[in-house]
């Protein structure tokens, strides 16, 4: 596996094309494109790394898989009465769809969906109290103490967040928030500033490699058939409206945020994470999309078969 991961950051890194980082969030448009890190953690607590998987960086969307989780623990399947189950064909901020849907986003990982997992999940609470509980749940199933959030991410996303304000305004309006839209937004913008490595994302994603189970530290997470059903979700709709891409090219469960990060789930085998900020244009990591699709081809990970 070492071998593998070595082999794939030497093809990765001499890549010309590194994609653009994401310039919208003027935190992220100043970090350099040129790292790239990928960790593979296995279920009897193995972990192997290559390139920079030790870096930090801003998760972005995929906290909106823990968001999902946590919101599945607390409501159970009436979160579905909130957010559909759907992939979007939209880019993950688009406001067209939630106008014919009622208000009612397509699914749990466009800005949208998310918006309205984080009010459900807030139940009344202060944003604080919100995001302590997101935080200690991820440093719970990472098994480590020491993650923490970006603060100067949050600022910055929040003084470029108009959009998503008007998506939950939006939303709002046809009564699908619960909580004030300002203590909802800056919930999600906070949680989406969770800053990880490539080895801590990976090891966060263990509960889903063995049906809910983190077999390293024994503990379970969720239910067999709610880990199943949570990478059902993350391979249609994972890449916003890429998913299709992502799911022809690597086959497995992912989840990318724009910080540049791709979260990916072989179920029964490994959970991967990779880190390369320069994204595709439509808002997936470039480098991290290629590097997962060598990693099937050398393992043989797809769940299509071989």
């Amino acid at each position: 596996m070492q071998d593998i991961l070595n082999d794939i950051c030497k093809t990765i890194t001499a890549e010309p094309n590194k994609g653009k980082v994401a310039s919208y969030i003027p935190e992220l448009a100043c970090i350099d494109p040129e790292q790239f890190g990928i960790s593979v953690a296995l279920p009897d607590g193995q972990v192997f790394n290559a390139g920079s998987a030790h870096q930090l960086f801003s998760i972005q969307s995929i906290s909106k898989v823990f968001t999902l989780t946590i919101a599945l623990g607390k409501l159970g399947d009436a979160i579905w009465s909130r957010v559909g189950r759907e992939p979007s064909g939209d880019p993950f901020n688009s406001i067209v769809q939630l106008e014919h849907e009622g208000g009612k986003p397509r699914n749990p990982f466009i800005n949208a969906g998310a918006i309205a997992v984080t009010d459900a999940i807030m139940m009344g609470h202060k944003p604080r109290e919100t995001l302590g509980e997101i935080l200690q749940f991820v440093r719970f199933i990472a098994d480590d103490n020491s993650i923490g959030i970006d603060e100067k991410v949050a600022q910055s996303e929040k003084l470029t967040g108009d959009r998503n304000a008007s998506l939950a305004h939006f939303m709002a309006a046809f009564g699908n928030l619960k909580n004030p839209v300002e203590q909802v937004l800056g919930t999600y913008f906070h949680h989406c500033s969770i800053s990880m490595s490539c080895e801590q994302l990976a090891q966060a994603g263990l509960f889903l490699v063995s049906d809910g189970i983190n077999e390293s530290t024994g503990f379970r997470v969720v239910s067999a058939q709610r880990a199943r059903r949570i990478n059902s979700l993350m391979m249609m709709c994972g890449h916003y409206d890429g998913s299709g891409e992502f799911a022809y090219r690597v086959g497995l469960p992912g989840k990318s945020g724009v910080g540049g990060g791709i979260l990916a789930i072989a179920p029964g085998k490994a959970s991967i994470a990779v880190w390369s900020p320069g994204l595709d244009s439509i808002g997936n990591s470039k480098l991290g999309t290629q590097a997962l699709e060598l990693l099937v081809q050398k393992t043989g990970w797809s769940i299509f078969g071989h």
